[in-house]
């Protein structure tokens, strides 16, 4: 299980942490020039969740290009919709109900209970984290376990 662990963090750590960093910024910045929470909710979600998956995915392609040259093949385009469709399937499920319900919903409501836009969306963004990765690490073994993350 350790293994297991180390690799789940090797490959959302980074991302989270990019991410966490833009959600923030973006919701203080949103905030002083609109005072409106609900766009506050949604931009810092919006940014957040850009940020992270442009991570994912550009992590995804340096890895997979390594593992075409390693295996003496190119990196076409048919393997970057592969990179795109693996994606899909790990992420896919939780991200809709993570951006459409529970993320703005707790960017919005958690910043006014504690009445500290800075907190309150840090712990929204951790909070909505938990309920985001239990589907998506699920997805991401089924993922490796049934090969599509093989692009040979």
């Amino acid at each position: 299980m350790k293994n297991k662990i180390n690799e789940w963090l090797k490959r959302y750590l980074p991302a989270e942490v990019i991410s966490m960093i833009f959600t923030l910024v973006s919701a203080e910045l949103t905030f002083h020039y609109t005072q409106n929470n609900i766009a506050t909710a949604l931009i810092a979600t919006l940014i957040g969740n850009t940020v992270y998956f442009s991570c994912i995915l550009l992590s995804d392609v340096v890895s997979t290009r390594k593992q075409c040259l390693m295996n003496g093949k190119k990196y076409t385009r048919l393997i970057f919709y592969k990179n795109i469709r693996a994606l899909f399937l790990e992420f896919g499920l939780a991200e809709v109900i993570d951006s459409l319900l529970i993320r703005p919903f707790l960017m919005y409501y958690l910043p006014i209970l504690l009445n500290s836009l800075t907190w309150g969306t840090f712990l929204a963004k951790i909070t909505a984290d938990v309920t985001f990765y239990l589907p998506t690490i699920f997805l991401y073994e089924v993922s490796k376990k049934i090969r599509l993350r093989d692009f040979h």
